[in-house]
């Protein structure tokens, strides 16, 4: 299977509003749900042009199956928030979240030339945290009660990764 990443457009917001929405996707999610395509066309027309983030959809042999991207590009200390979505559930298992998570990471350190990106997942999450765990991302801590998910509040593990740390494991 051929994976690749793509910026974000327009075009998939309807796609993106699907995958949200779907109870097999997001229990892990902190979107106010049911998205609406109108509201995230609001979101994407004022995300134009910004250079603090990058959304991208994932695909798999040409489908567009989900997102990945980096929140909080902070240049002045070299560090970027890593978030990923798997939207088409018959593909997930099927390591495209690994070859996607890969390409991101060798945009984040070789192109934007970044040191750190890190991430937030809920402590419940376990396949999430095999995922980031096999890419070389480190646990570095649990933040309690860190945020309220479905009206209740949730731990949270920090991952991070480092330019040195993952350029050793490739």
């Amino acid at each position: 299977m051929i994976v690749r990443i793509r910026k974000f457009e327009r075009k998939d917001i309807p796609k993106k509003v699907e995958w949200i929405n779907n109870p097999q996707n997001n229990k892990f999610l902190h979107y106010d749900i049911p998205l609406e395509v109108e509201k995230t066309q609001k979101w994407f027309d004022s995300n134009i042009g910004r250079t603090d983030r990058y959304d991208a959809v994932i695909e798999a042999d040409g489908v567009p199956c989900g997102t990945i991207g980096l929140l909080e590009i902070d240049k002045k200390n070299s560090k970027a928030e890593y978030y990923i979505a798997m939207g088409e559930t018959s593909l997930k298992g099927k390591g495209i979240s690994t070859q996607a998570s890969k390409i991101l990471l060798d945009y984040a350190f070789g192109e934007l030339k970044l040191n750190r990106i890190y991430l937030y997942t809920e402590t419940e999450n376990i396949p999430a945290q095999r995922l980031f765990e096999k890419l070389g991302f480190i646990k570095e801590g649990c933040i309690r009660d860190d945020i309220v998910s479905h009206g209740k509040f949730v731990d949270r593990y920090i991952y991070g990764l480092v330019r040195d740390e993952y350029l050793k494991e490739e």
